[in-house]
């Protein structure tokens, strides 16, 4: 089979010139489309999503009460009346509060205007002394003369004039204007709170009909994933608008109770706004703590209540973000740092306040529509906290980009979850399966083949010092912080290596075992790993590259002596001919020596057809560097076993002849053949 180059790709292979298609521009005029219906429709929009997001609190409320044989008409009632009571009951209270602090606003003028003062003469004062020192300075070097006065006749020419005073009347407003001019304020948000709670009372009453309206719009043709995809979905946002609702009234009464003992005024209402604010992402406590800090300083003559009020806030805020949400969600909210900052912005400019506010729960509600509806997907890309790439695809681009430092960096990040050999097989091997598609599909270039071996050299060299052991009991990190929490993670191999003077004499040899490279550009790096681990178990191996093996080099190839030869085989075009005449060119070399192919991709042709494994003639067969390593520990026990047995050499292992073949116990995942069956 010729080799490919990627300098010279066919032309089947070309990719087409980069034009815009028709879906793309569909979806960008979508997208367009959908944020100016945002936009525009907002005095609507904002009701109606105020309600969905009352509706996935109130939810289990409704739950627990139907559970109690309620009729649904009856605890949907009473939830949303519930809803309705402790909102009117805020609202008033922090009325109350607002018009409290507003009144007492006259008796703090004294201290306030002293501490602008001061303030003014610190700042604003200091900078006035030195400009005019600055322009004495100036004066005096004549660099600064008064303005010329205008001549005496010009200003005997310019004639008084009197301003003529000018008085605009508005006409006495009539009772419509009047009644209008009162109630529209009023008006607007009762109505938007009647849109609010009536939509919240038709969802949870429709619960179950909006759902499989959902399913089938969305998902009609796999029912039974998408029914319990929709029920995830709306378990996982009630439960999270619940606790962060929980957890922003549990901050706002430690800040009120702190501000009450602290001595500040009104410390309901900031309390109260502490609580909201901390909705907007970041930075809404903070946002909050302002206006209590400037009253405090305007309240105490001194500075040291200002001082306590910002303490409060400095400190509460670490710790309920830091501790109590970890422990209360049990897993990250599923959305990015940078996702939660753009959706507070974009949901600010969009719908004002209100939307800042509810900036991370719509998002949150975009991600989690993401990761269940296919053609959606995109959201939980741009969202989601999850890795746009996995660890197998960011190693295989950090190595196609030349960049082993981060490759190593990653490593040994995931080391600390799983062995080396696990390491090995799960991102580094998949990471140079996805380098053979691409080089079998031709569009890898020869420098990039070169580079990508060298950063896979390097790697191997740099974790030659960590053994193969499994983390033992280490302490884990939280599911959302952990490295390695979509990777399978293997035990290392656990056989262990017989001593030296247990082996027959072959084994005793300080390389005992060849590691053979296939004819693929990808195959010496396999090599080198299998290498590495196999020297981490006890047992020396020697690499040996293609070159040493192929047709017109074979015939200085002559390993006797070893009993055992590893070739790695990185085959991503199913064909097994340059395999079978490679381990042809080895079993004329290496006499009776023990032949393992380790063989990747793991659904290789060969593993599955019993009659293509017996025509190659190996006697082993693994799709894994750990299961590649147990059974090169598990002939070295038989060769042990057999050499105490007695002097008779059978396939290269000294051990007597028994009445049958000894039972041998060969790992899961190794395919075992008899070389003499084929």
């Amino acid at each position: 089979m010729a080799e490919i180059t990627a300098n010279s790709p066919s032309p089947a292979h070309v990719d087409p010139p980069a034009t815009p298609s028709y879906q793309t521009l569909t979806g960008l005029g979508v997208g367009v489309t959908v944020i100016a219906a945002l936009y525009f429709g907002k005095d609507i929009l904002l009701p109606i999503t105020v309600a969905v997001l009352l509706s996935f609190v109130l939810s289990p409320l409704v739950g627990i009460l139907r559970r109690l044989r309620i009729p649904r008409a009856v605890a949907v009632v009473f939830s949303v009346g519930l809803a309705l009571a402790i909102i009117g009951g805020v609202g008033a209270l922090l009325g109350s509060q607002i018009v409290e602090v507003a009144g007492d606003l006259p008796l703090y003028q004294t201290t306030i205007e002293k501490k602008v003062d001061i303030l003014r003469k610190a700042t604003l004062g200091r900078i006035a002394d030195v400009t005019s020192r600055f322009r004495g300075t100036l004066g005096q070097a004549g660099q600064i003369s008064p303005p010329p006065a205008p001549p005496a006749g010009e200003q005997a020419a310019r004639p008084e004039q009197t301003p003529v005073p000018v008085e605009v009347r508005q006409p006495p407003p009539d009772p419509v204007a009047l009644a209008t001019r009162i109630l529209t304020p009023v008006l607007h948000p009762l109505a938007a709170a009647a849109i609010i709670f009536i939509v919240a009372i038709f969802i949870l009453m429709q619960q179950d009909d909006l759902r499989d309206r959902v399913i089938r719009l969305f998902g009609s043709r796999d029912l039974h994933r998408t029914t319990l995809a929709m029920d995830d979905a709306a378990r996982r946002l009630s439960r999270f608008f619940l606790i962060q609702l929980g957890i922003n009234a549990t901050f706002g009464v430690i800040i009120a109770a702190g501000l009450y003992f602290i001595g500040l005024p009104s410390p309901l209402l900031w309390g109260i706004i502490a609580a909201l604010m901390r909705f907007v992402p970041y930075i809404g406590s903070y946002v909050a703590a302002g206006v209590p800090i400037l009253l405090a300083a305007a309240v105490d003559p001194s500075w040291s209540l200002a001082l306590w009020v910002a303490a409060l806030f400095l400190l509460t805020e670490p710790i309920i973000g830091q501790l109590v949400e970890p422990m209360l969600y049990g897993r990250s909210t599923g959305l990015s740092p940078i996702s939660v900052v753009i959706s507070a912005i974009f949901w600010g400019w969009l719908w004002g306040p209100v939307g800042l506010i509810l900036s991370t729960p719509l998002t949150l509600c975009l991600v989690v529509l993401g990761r269940h509806v296919k053609q959606l997907e995109f959201l939980n890309v741009l969202f989601g906290d999850r890795p746009a790439l996995t660890r197998v695809e960011n190693f295989y681009q950090r190595v196609l980009a030349g960049d082993p430092d981060e490759v190593q960096e990653h490593a040994e990040e995931l080391l600390k979850e799983m062995s080396l050999s696990s390491y090995y097989d799960e991102v580094a091997l998949k990471g140079l399966e996805l380098a053979a598609r691409d080089l079998a599909r031709g569009v890898l270039t020869r420098p990039q083949v070169e580079c990508i071996k060298e950063a896979v050299t390097t790697l191997v060299t740099e974790l030659a010092d960590y053994d193969d052991v499994d983390p033992g009991t280490a302490p884990k990190a939280s599911p959302d912080r952990s490295a390695a929490q979509d990777l399978p993670k293997h035990p290392a191999p656990a056989g262990a290596m017989p001593e030296s003077l247990e082996l027959p004499a072959k084994w005793r040899d300080e390389k005992p075992i060849q590691c053979v490279a296939g004819r693929g550009p990808l195959d010496d790096a396999t090599a080198a790993i299998l290498a590495q681990l196999l020297e981490k178990h006890g047992l020396g191996a020697e690499i040996v590259a293609h070159e040493a093996v192929s047709r017109n080099a074979i015939g200085g190839f002559r390993r006797e002596g070893v009993p055992m030869v590893c070739v790695c085989y990185l085959d991503m075009s199913g064909h097994t001919s340059p395999l079978r005449f490679l381990l042809k060119r080895l079993r004329q070399r290496v006499g009776d020596a023990r032949l393992l192919v380790a063989l990747w991709p793991s659904d290789h042709p060969v593993m599955s057809d019993q009659k293509v494994r017996a025509a190659l003639s190996a006697d082993e067969y693994v799709t894994s560097l750990r299961d590649a390593v147990n059974a090169c520990l598990k002939a070295a026990q038989e060769a042990a076993a057999a050499y105490k047995r007695g002097p008779t050499t059978i396939g290269g292992n000294e051990r007597p002849e028994v009445e049958g073949p000894p039972e041998i116990l060969i790992p899961d995942g190794v395919a075992r053949t008899d070389a003499r069956a084929g």
